[in-house]
């Protein structure tokens, strides 16, 4: 129908609170929490909540298990002989009354079992013990748990986190010049990537792919992974100039010295290289507030040729579904971090667009709470 110039009503605001029926408020009554406990029908569900609850008030305590595990080496001592608490308790030295409760938390937590006296890895404690980064990220953690020791502080903004000081590279070239800080942020970074990586490359097609420069790639794990997986690209890392010691030696122990150019510098204030038909970002926009991030994807997308490809692979929220890993974890991380934050695959998308980027995809990764993978192509 034409518009024949009738004014236009505008949509009332939504309002600000929307009255929760009754009926959804039954299960806060007592009385209907005794009631359906006693039904067969719903006894089942009462118990699965309540114990739900329950893991979720005893969160804590079972993340303090955690890495008292990671830190008394306790996984890799089991990784080739089961053992008694009293083995244990001498190798750590930790008092053997004390060692048979947190041996007996890591069982009710599935990391260990019992048989006969002798204490041995589950099938989740051995993954604990093997997969690269994992340890270390768990070992850092009393960090976090300082900057959350008064979460409402915490979330109000108010907490000068010590968790920003950890990680020095978010703040630029000004924050990683003391050696034995690049030298810690650089080893986690790299032993933590080795999933992300795994998981990146699996999810992207390669196959017409001849020249790949990764952003902010640290060491080069990323790239080395790749340059193991795939024999064509040519691999330039661009990052600041206190890993390139770290990259070089990395290329060279793989034997990739011939296939990757190491380029120091920021891209907060130096140009990028041009040449490659692949840019990769990997965990880097999440570190950044989003002015930085989408003046870097520009950045990216006057580096690429038309047809070029950019792949962006991070850890990310679940937009309108949130999941735990990203919403109730690397959402938390991130904002400890105070420079960036988690962002979903549409937000991430939506940046990609204002920088110019066309055929924006999220690709389907093997492990969503190990990283997303969003791709974007620039026209021409």
């Amino acid at each position: 129908m034409a518009d024949i110039g009738l004014p236009h009503r505008a949509n009332p605001p939504a309002p600000d609170r929307i009255p929760v029926p009754r009926f959804a408020r039954l299960p806060a009554l007592p009385a209907f929490q005794a009631w359906a406990a006693r039904m067969p029908i719903l006894r089942r569900i009462v118990r699965a909540e309540g114990e739900a609850m329950f893991d979720l008030v005893a969160g804590f305590c079972h993340a303090q298990i955690l890495q008292a595990i990671v830190r008394l080496r306790i996984p890799p001592l089991l990784l080739t002989h089961r053992m008694t608490a009293a083995a244990l308790a001498q190798e750590t030295q930790v008092p053997l009354d004390r060692m048979i409760v947190l041996l007996n938390a890591a069982v009710a937590l599935r990391l260990l079992k019992l048989r006969r006296g002798y204490y041995a890895l589950t099938t989740r404690g051995t993954a604990l013990a093997g997969v690269p980064g994992l340890q270390g990220m768990i070992d850092h953690h009393d960090v976090l748990y300082r900057d959350l020791t008064d979460p409402v502080a915490f979330f109000r903004g108010e907490v000068d986190t010590e968790l920003a000081d950890f990680w020095p590279y978010v703040f630029g070239a000004g924050g990683a010049t003391d050696p034995a800080v690049t030298d810690r942020y650089s080893r986690l970074m790299a032993e933590s990537q080795a999933l992300v990586a795994a998981d990146t490359i699996a999810a992207v097609n390669w196959a017409k792919t001849q020249h790949v420069m990764d952003l902010g790639g640290g060491t080069g794990a990323f790239l080395t992974a790749l340059g193991e997986a795939e024999i064509k690209p040519q691999l330039t890392l661009f990052d600041l100039p206190a890993v390139v010691p770290g990259a070089t030696a990395r290329f060279a122990d793989a034997g990739l010295t011939d296939r990757a150019t190491i380029v120091p510098g920021s891209f907060r204030d130096d140009p990028l290289p041009h040449g490659a038909d692949t840019i990769t970002l990997v965990r880097v926009l999440y570190d950044h507030a989003d002015d930085t991030v989408l003046a870097l994807l520009k950045s990216a997308h006057d580096a690429l040729p038309p047809g070029g490809r950019l792949v962006v692979s991070e850890p990310m929220t679940g937009g309108a579904k949130p999941h735990r890993a990203g919403d109730a974890y690397f959402a938390l991380y991130c904002m400890a971090m105070r420079t960036g934050r988690a962002r979903s695959a549409g937000e991430i998308t939506a940046l990609m667009q204002a920088a110019g980027f066309t055929q924006i995809k999220a690709l389907r990764a093997r492990r969503p709470f190990v990283t997303s993978v969003v791709t974007g192509v620039k026209s021409g």
